[in-house]
């Protein structure tokens, strides 16, 4: 059963992550031209184009993508409870595992995204690729801080260093 139930939480956090990517590339203004935003785009559209329908945007945020993320993690949460033959809690508290559920999953997406990031930025400094691009448009509102407040150290950027020690730490906060 616990093999099951592994796989399950797996599907179901690889789809939170996919539509919450999207979010993500929305609110970053990623060059959806970019192969990998159109996989993603192609990935969530059965979802988030009829909640569009439904629900249009509020200035610059698009509440479908909203919506559909919050959607996602109650779809979680709510199956992974079931399998572990929890009873249904309180309102307060089913609200409060998906909020949790949701912040683990942008911590643990960004703590790789900038991980991928640097290992690029070692591997092939300047070059380009669609992933480096993507991960460029994500991490760099995040890494800009840690730029202001840390310098490089003859000429290494240690600013993915000290934003994946941060994020560790606010993971082991919420736990």
């Amino acid at each position: 059963m616990s093999a099951i139930i592994f796989i399950v939480e797996t599907l179901l956090s690889l789809a939170l992550f996919v539509v919450l990517a999207r979010l993500l590339l929305q609110w970053t203004r990623a060059d959806f031209r970019n192969p990998l935003c159109q996989a993603i785009v192609r990935l969530t559209n059965p979802l988030i184009l009829p909640l569009r329908r439904i629900l249009p945007p509020m200035g610059k945020v698009d509440t479908a993508s909203v919506v559909a993320v919050v959607i996602v993690a109650f779809v979680e949460v709510a199956i992974i409870f079931a399998l572990r033959g929890i009873t249904f809690p309180g309102p307060l508290i089913w609200l409060r595992m998906v909020a949790l559920e949701i912040a683990r999953t942008l911590l643990w997406t960004y703590f790789y995204a900038i991980f991928l990031y640097a290992l690029l930025s070692l591997i092939a400094p300047g070059g380009y690729s669609p992933m480096q691009s993507v991960l460029a448009t994500l991490c760099e509102p995040v890494l800009r801080p840690f730029r202001r407040l840390i310098p490089a150290v003859a000429g290494l950027d240690l600013s993915p260093l000290w934003a994946g020690i941060a994020i560790q730490a606010i993971l082991i906060l919420l736990h």
